[in-house]
């Protein structure tokens, strides 16, 4: 994996703490389709070299719970599954602990499959955001397996299903 960080070296691991001023990761990850166990220990392993280097927001890349290169298996709802449930593990996590993470997978809501980012801190899922404009050019057929999220400046309260919700 590669990794990059920039921003304020003596920046706080609170949240509260963190002031105006936050040092950010983006992780450049050697992801797999469906290799989800795999992928999960990439991404640990890239959110405890994000907190080595003292990184108080970690960005991952998109999709890389199950892979970018899945295709038809994003029709199946055992994609979406086995990528919540990564994403309950990396919740449940010690190593996930006072660093912020943008974490990319699909979700699906309402029947409707979407490409999200998910973003949480301390065990708790701030916010989830679908994406807005989906890649429909060269090799890139996005609308083939997601739905694009329509309504910008809209906020749920709740998005997961209650079945997520137990994990």
């Amino acid at each position: 994996s590669r990794l990059t960080c920039f921003g304020n070296p003596g920046a706080r691991r609170s949240l509260i703490d963190m002031g105006r001023k936050v040092k950010l990761a983006t992780c450049a990850l050697n992801q797999w389709a469906l290799d989800f166990d795999g992928n999960a220990k990439r991404i640990l392993t890239s959110i405890e070299e994000s907190k080595r280097l003292r990184a108080t927001y970690r960005l991952g890349p998109e999709l890389e719970i199950c892979g970018y290169g899945c295709a038809d298996h994003f029709l199946e709802s055992d994609t979406f599954l086995h990528s919540f449930q990564v994403l309950v593990d990396l919740l449940q996590s010690p190593v996930t602990e006072g660093i912020i993470c943008d974490i990319g997978m699909p979700l699906m809501h309402r029947t409707v499959r979407y490409n999200c980012r998910v973003i949480f801190f301390n065990k708790k899922i701030l916010l989830i955001r679908p994406k807005m404009h989906l890649a429909m050019d060269g090799n890139y057929r996005e609308g083939r397996w997601f739905t694009a999220w329509n309504r910008p400046r809209f906020l749920q309260r709740k998005m997961l299903l209650d079945c997520y919700c137990k994990t």
